[in-house]
C-alpha cells in the first residue's frame, strides 16, 4: 500500500464511521514530518475515540500499525501516527481551538468527494 493508498484508506474509513468535515491534505512540500495530514472532526468524545480506534483497527488489518498514539486519555484530540500520513481526530471545540486546518493551509487539499462516496 502506497503512502498515498494509506491516506485514502484513513479517510475512507473515517468516512465510513461518520467523521465530520474530513479533509484530505498533501503536506509533503510544506514539511518533513510527513506526507499526508488528514483531519476529521467527532460529534461527542465517544466518537472521536470510535474515529481512532476504527482506524487504528482497520489499518492494522492492512498490515499498517501507526508509530506513535497521542490523546487516547483525552477524546479531544487523539493523534495517529503513520510516520509518512498523521490523523488528527477532534470534539469541535478542539478543532476549532486548533485550528490545524488554517495551520496547515499551505498544504494541498485532495477533493475527497469521490473517495468517500
Amino acid at each position: 500500500m502506497t503512502i498515498k493508498e494509506q491516506a485514502i484508506e484513513i479517510t475512507r474509513i473515517l468516512s465510513s464511521k461518520l467523521g465530520q468535515d474530513i479533509k484530505l491534505l498533501e503536506i509533503a512540500d510544506v514539511t518533513v514530518i510527513a506526507d499526508y495530514m488528514v483531519i476529521a472532526t467527532g460529534r461527542s468524545s465517544t466518537q472521536v475515540k470510535a474515529l481512532a480506534d476504527e482506524v487504528e483497527y482497520k489499518m492494522s488489518e492492512k498490515g499498517v500499525e501507526p508509530s506513535h498514539i497521542e490523546g487516547h486519555r483525552s477524546n479531544s484530540w487523539i493523534l495517529l501516527d503513520y510516520v509518512d500520513v498523521i490523523v488528527n481526530v477532534f470534539n469541535e471545540e478542539a478543532r476549532e481551538f486548533y485550528n490545524l486546518d488554517r495551520l496547515w493551509q499551505d498544504g494541498k487539499e485532495i477533493d475527497i468527494t469521490e473517495i468517500i462516496n
